[in-house]
């Protein structure tokens, strides 16, 4: 055999192991645009986990906060979404432009989260500047939200929804089981306003990769359909749409009902120690892992709209659980663990079914204004929800409040099974088999 031979077949063997390894690449993540819009969201997922406990820790650690006072925090969080929805949604709309927002929404989110540790520095940080960047970094998230939806369906082809929903939503599991830790290892080692520097440079990673891509994107809407409320509308005469929104605000107040007592009870009732506890919530992340990797099977089999409402219960009967638990300890930590996994599992298949269904269902040109409207229904139900909860939680005890709450999510699946979302399939196309109200009619 000649060199130039052995050459080529070392060249040969040498390939083989790179095939086989591209081949286990999603085939997604080959398109170069599409992976650094993943990459995009993957970092900025990881960062916001880092600062669900950071940004806590630095008002109660170093700002001292009261309850009330980390009540308000929660709330400025989510209030943007109620109050600058339906209007983000118009404007972006009527702007065009979707990636130079995202990008310009995360640079002012790096602004604004850089600014706790440089004051931390000076000594000059407040509960005030706090919560001012807690509800501004709101703002420009609902910017950039509504923005992504249309980003997302320019750069995945509609045959690939459930894929490229997938492999985002996989990354948000992983973000809950990795982020969170990380998180409270840099606070533990830097002080939590240092750790929140963490979730800043994230947000510039993520502009970085969002810089690197240039999709054809649906034009400005400069005609009459530009209105703040033709979001609204559309979901009014959607009945895919109008379904799920009634469906997951009802799931989500009771939810965030639930939420607001959860630690609390389980802390103080069940006495679960609060090292313990952060592993039951490790259970959650490992469910959505598995709900990530599973719903195309299952979407596959039963469509795309009984597996959204298989989320959806998945999601939330688990819930029942934690209420139910009592007797030897060991039974006890195995409830809590089952509810959490559980839950994880459905939530995962719920985001990642609705997620492309609605791809498929809303035209690009009003995508923005729909999310918007979305959002402000969707998201403006959790502080009501929290709210409430504490105070059927102070009312009639914790117990009793959690039964209603875990009941209560459960019933919101109640509101879809009429609609014709259950069922939703996608055509081979990866089109939409139903019909759905056109924009302008």
């Amino acid at each position: 055999m000649t060199a130039t031979q052995q050459r080529a077949e070392a060249a040969g063997q040498a390939a083989g192991p790179r095939r086989r390894l591209a081949h286990r690449v999603p085939p997604l993540l080959r398109d170069l645009p599409f992976r650094r819009y993943w990459t995009a969201a993957t970092i900025s997922m990881f960062g916001d986990q880092i600062s669900s406990v950071a940004l806590p820790l630095t008002a109660v650690l170093v700002l001292r906060a009261t309850a009330a006072q980390m009540g308000y925090l929660t709330a400025l969080v989510w209030l943007p979404s109620l109050l600058f929805g339906l209007h983000a949604g118009a404007w972006v709309d009527r702007r065009g432009r979707r990636r130079a927002t995202m990008i310009a929404a995360d640079i002012g989110r790096f602004a604004l989260l850089a600014s706790l540790p440089l004051c931390a520095v000076l000594h000059v940080l407040t509960l005030g500047q706090l919560l001012a960047v807690a509800f501004c970094a709101g703002l420009l998230s609902v910017l950039f939200n509504v923005s992504n939806a249309t980003m997302f369906v320019t750069l995945v082809q509609p045959e690939q929804y459930v894929d490229g929903n997938s492999l985002i939503y996989t990354s948000r599991a992983l973000s809950f089981v990795g982020g969170p830790s990380v998180g409270g290892l840099l606070v533990s080692l830097l002080t939590a306003p240092f750790a929140v520097a963490a979730d800043a440079l994230s947000f510039l990673g993520s502009a970085f990769f969002l810089s690197r891509i240039h999709p054809a994107e649906p034009s400005a809407d400069s005609g009459g359909r530009g209105s703040v409320t033709a979001g609204a509308r559309f979901i009014a005469r959607s009945p895919i749409v109008r379904a799920s929104l009634l469906g997951v605000a009802t799931v989500n107040f009771f939810n965030l009902m639930f939420s607001a007592l959860y630690l609390l009870y389980v802390v103080r009732d069940l006495h679960v120690r609060p090292a313990v506890v952060g592993l039951v919530l490790g259970a959650a992340a490992v469910g959505g892992v598995l709900g990530s990797v599973v719903t195309k099977r299952i979407a596959s089999v039963i469509g795309l709209g009984w597996a959204y409402l298989l989320g959806c219960l998945v999601f939330t009967a688990p819930l029942l659980l934690v209420p139910l638990a009592g007797g030897p300890h060991p039974l006890v930590l195995l409830m809590l663990f089952a509810a959490e996994f559980g839950s994880g599992f459905g939530v995962m298949v719920l985001d990642i079914s609705i997620g492309s269904i609605f791809a498929a269902v809303i035209p690009g040109e009003l995508r923005a204004r729909v999310s918007g409207a979305f959002q402000a229904v969707n998201y403006g139900s959790r502080p009501a929800g929290a709210l409430i909860g504490g105070v059927l939680g102070t009312v009639i005890g914790l117990r009793p409040a959690l039964w209603i709450a875990a009941g209560g999510a459960v019933l919101g699946v109640l509101w879809m099974l009429p609609s014709p979302l259950p069922r939703f399939r996608l055509a081979a196309d990866g089109k939409p088999p139903v019909a759905e109200p056109q924009p302008g009619r």
